[in-house]
């Protein structure tokens, strides 16, 4: 006599694998894997974690001169910079001024991978405000004029942005002459179209912060779902 096939697949226990899987118990051969590295994975959630910090730290050092790139292109006239003593209004705004610049406290430096070397220096008559000029390669020297025209960023001594955060102790270690609290800074040759490499970094490492905030949660998630099961 032909047996008959469907009443031996039901007499066995069916599961989601098919028949014969007891969808009951633990799967034996998911009981045999290794644990986790729980090590190698709280290390890696740790290094991402510093990782986004540092990603995110960078970009808020970036908004100031992001904001700036986005700003108007055409530069504020503010006139005579011996007089002038700027408001909140004029705080990371393109300006256009006139004046000299005092030679005591001012002092000479360069910056890594480029060749022009920079010069900062008060304004005469003013010495809560400074500028900073770029002197082209190959122009520095003792017969180097500085310009008495300026264009370019206006903006507090603290809120100038990661590239000048050094700038003040460098005036008081290299002359003894401390910035005065509240000083402001021009930056002359900074328009906001030659700032806008701050919009793309800062957006670099908004993007970087968020993709590891990301796998930070997908690792805790795994893991969250490892202790339920």
């Amino acid at each position: 006599m032909p047996t008959d096939p469907t009443s031996t697949l039901e007499s066995l226990p069916r599961g989601p694998g098919g028949p014969g899987r007891d969808v009951t118990g633990p799967d034996p051969e998911l009981l045999a894997l290794p644990a986790p590295p729980r090590q190698e994975r709280t290390v890696t959630v740790a290094l991402m974690a510093v990782t986004a910090i540092a990603a995110l730290w960078m970009a808020i050092t970036l908004l100031g001169e992001a904001r700036y790139a986005l700003s108007p292109g055409h530069p504020v006239d503010v006139g005579e910079l011996a007089p002038l003593r700027p408001t909140a209004d004029l705080a990371n705004r393109y300006v256009r001024a006139t004046g000299l610049l005092g030679t005591r406290s001012a002092i000479r430096y360069g910056r890594a991978a480029e060749g022009d070397s920079f010069r900062l220096a008060p304004v005469a008559g003013n010495p809560g405000l400074w500028v900073e000029i770029r002197v082209p390669e190959g122009f520095e020297g003792p017969r180097f004029v500085p310009p008495s025209a300026f264009a370019g960023r206006l903006v507090p001594f603290g809120s100038a942005g990661i590239r000048h955060a050094r700038l003040a102790a460098e005036v008081e270690e290299q002359t003894g002459t401390a910035v005065p609290d509240g000083a402001w800074l021009l930056i002359d040759g900074s328009s906001p179209r030659a700032s806008r490499w701050a919009v793309a970094l800062a957006a670099l490492f908004l993007g970087f912060a968020g993709w590891n905030l990301f796998g930070i949660a997908r690792v805790l998630h795994r893991v969250r779902d490892a202790k339920e099961a």
